[in-house]
Order: C-alpha cells, then sequence, then structure tokens
C-alpha cells in the first residue's frame, strides 16, 4: 500500500512519515468501494480482460420452457375453435331433435324458418365453453398423468385412466356455458332473450345452483368418454396404416379421431338427451337423471328407436367434430 502512494504522487517520499500514509489509507477505503480500491492498487487489473458471453440459448430457455408445458392447452384449444366454426349448424339441428323428438327434415325446416341471421345465434356459448374444456381436457391429461406417475406406482393405465376422469371433471366447471347454449338454441326462449349476456342474466335471480342444472350427466359423459377416448386412441391408430408423409398422418388421426367421437356420440346419446332435456328448463324443481330419464322415456312410447333419434346425425357430426378435433390437435402439437 504504501509502494502505492510513492507511485501515485511524487510528492511522497519514503521519509514522509508512516502515519499520514496510514490515514490516506484509512481514508481511501472508506471513500471508495472495495473493488475499485482493490483494482487501482492492482497492477494488473489494467489489462483487458475478455467479455462474458451469455448464450442466447440460454436466454430463451425458460420461453421455450413455458411454449413446451403450454403447448398441449394450446392444441387444444385451436383445435375446439377450429371444429365449433365448422360444425355449428349441424350441431344444431341435432340439438332441436334430441329436445323435441322430431326428424331431421322437420329440425331443417324449423332453422330456415328461423332464418340465416338465426343459424349462428347462440355460437358464443359453445366457442367459449369448448375452447375452454378441450384445453383444459388434452392439457390436464398430460398433466396429471406425469403427475400420478410420479406420485403413483399403480400401472399406467389405471394412472392414465384417472388422469382422464379427473380432466373431465374439472371440465364441469364450464357447465354454465353449456346451459346457456342450451337456451339459446332452444327456440321456445327466443322472446326471453337474444344474446348470451341476456341468457346468464336471466338465470342470476334463482341463484348459482341454477347454471349448474344438469351437471350429474354431464360429469358422468365426461369422465367416461375421457376414459374411452384416449384410452382408445393409440391402440386405433396402431392398426391403422403406417403413415408416411405429413398427409398421410394427417389422414389417420382424423379417422382415429372421427371413429372414436363417433363411437362415444353414439354410447353417450342418451345421457346428452336427458341433459338437453334437464338444461333447458328454467327455474322449478331439480329432477334426478333418473327421474328425467323416465319421463322422457315415456314420452317417446317406450321405443329405443324414437330414444335414440337425431343418433345418425349425431354420430356423422361426431365423426366430423372429432375427426378434426384430433387431427388439428395432433398436427398442431407437432409445429408448436
Amino acid at each position: 500500500m504504501t509502494d502505492f502512494f510513492y507511485k501515485a504522487s511524487g510528492t511522497l517520499t519514503p521519509e514522509l512519515d508512516m502515519k499520514i500514509v496510514l490515514k490516506l489509507e484509512t481514508w481511501l477505503k472508506k471513500s471508495f468501494p472495495k473493488k475499485i480500491l482493490s483494482n487501482t492498487m492492482d497492477s494488473e487489473a489494467h489489462e483487458k480482460r475478455p467479455p462474458i458471453l451469455t448464450s442466447s440459448k440460454q436466454d430463451i430457455a425458460p420461453h421455450i420452457a413455458n411454449v413446451s408445458e403450454m403447448k398441449h392447452y394450446l392444441c387444444g384449444c385451436c383445435a375446439a375453435f377450429n371444429n365449433i366454426a365448422i360444425t355449428f349448424p349441424i350441431q344444431k339441428v341435432l340439438f332441436r331433435q334430441q329436445l323435441y323428438g322430431i326428424k331431421t327434415r322437420d329440425a331443417v325446416l324449423q332453422l330456415r324458418r328461423d332464418g340465416f341471421r338465426n343459424l349462428y345465434r347462440g355460437i358464443l356459448p359453445p366457442l367459449m365453453q369448448k375452447t375452454t374444456t378441450l384445453a383444459l381436457m388434452f392439457g390436464l391429461y398430460e398433466d396429471l398423468s406425469c403427475l400420478l406417475r410420479k406420485h403413483i406406482s399403480t400401472p399406467e393405465f389405471a394412472t392414465r385412466s384417472l388422469a382422464a376422469v379427473l380432466a373431465g371433471t374439472t371440465e364441469a366447471i364450464f357447465t354454465p356455458l353449456e346451459r346457456v347454449q342450451t337456451l339459446l338454441q332452444d327456440h321456445k326462449h327466443h322472446d326471453k332473450f337474444t344474446n348470451t349476456y341476456q341468457a346468464f342474466k336471466a338465470l342470476k335471480c334463482h341463484g348459482i345452483r341454477e347454471y349448474y342444472r344438469g351437471l350429474v350427466p354431464v360429469l358422468f359423459r365426461n369422465g367416461f368418454s375421457n376414459v374411452l377416448f384416449f384410452g382408445l386412441r393409440g391402440p386405433i391408430k396402431e392398426h391403422l396404416p403406417t403413415a408416411t408423409t405429413h398427409s398421410a398422418h394427417l389422414v389417420n388421426d382424423f379417422i382415429c379421431g372421427g371413429l372414436l367421437g363417433a363411437m362415444l356420440g353414439i354410447l353417450f346419446f342418451p345421457v346428452n338427451v336427458v341433459k338437453t332435456r334437464m338444461q333447458s328448463q328454467i327455474g322449478g324443481e331439480f329432477q334426478s337423471f333418473p327421474k328425467v330419464f323416465q319421463k322422457i322415456w315415456l314420452e317417446r312410447d317406450r321405443k329405443l328407436t324414437n330414444l335414440f333419434r337425431g343418433a345418425h346425425l349425431n354420430y356423422h357430426r361426431s365423426l366430423i367434430s372429432w375427426g378434426i378435433i384430433n387431427a388439428t390437435y395432433e398436427f398442431l402439437l407437432k409445429i408448436i
């Protein structure tokens, strides 16, 4: 330190009183940061040091990880949007058949009388509901499957089945959107409200429970259909011809999703009939699933063919819808 002062100023000599040197040294330590002082005193501090470069991959790594974690949710959301935009008119014809037990021709005539202006009336609730629920369906299934595999030592089939049921149960949170969609598509309620906001407002005076009318069939349908969809999707695709091109993969995914959707649509058709009847009511008694089913069964002359009226259209709609959903989802999963 003393040598430093000898070099820093010509006025200092070796004969200078050491007390003055020590006082100056103490003052410098207090007045300047330790790092600056040590660099000043160190002759090697004047040498140039190579700059520390940070890899651009390291900078964007957290963002890539975030996108990767959310891609199942994003792909599910986009697949649902694509599907609803294409198949909503078909769904509306099917809805009229489920609700009134009428033939396809009569349901189409009803929509023609309603006019093109009302053709996409009520699309906002299913758009909101489907984009959200399908995002949860695919995203939560993947996340819960990974989580359960880490913490539960059970066969993979059981783990994935449980993940599918839990994902379907979570989807049921958005039952109010499905409920409002039912009311908007029923022509008996056309005079009561004209949009989603008014429909929600009409249910508000009946309490929060009214928004979840028909929850039991929704939970039953979501849970078991998810188990079958995710459980059979892989095996079905394995039995299809081996795809060697992107277009072939797209076709296989469409066929796989379409076949599963059509099968599940037929299997759970009676459940959806009961759900539609329950959700078309505003206010009044909350009837149980068996009671509503029995009422519909009697109304339709105790005939299975009458109970499944509209099932053929539902078959084709589900074939197209789930084909679009699965193909879109798998396609986006590859490019994101």
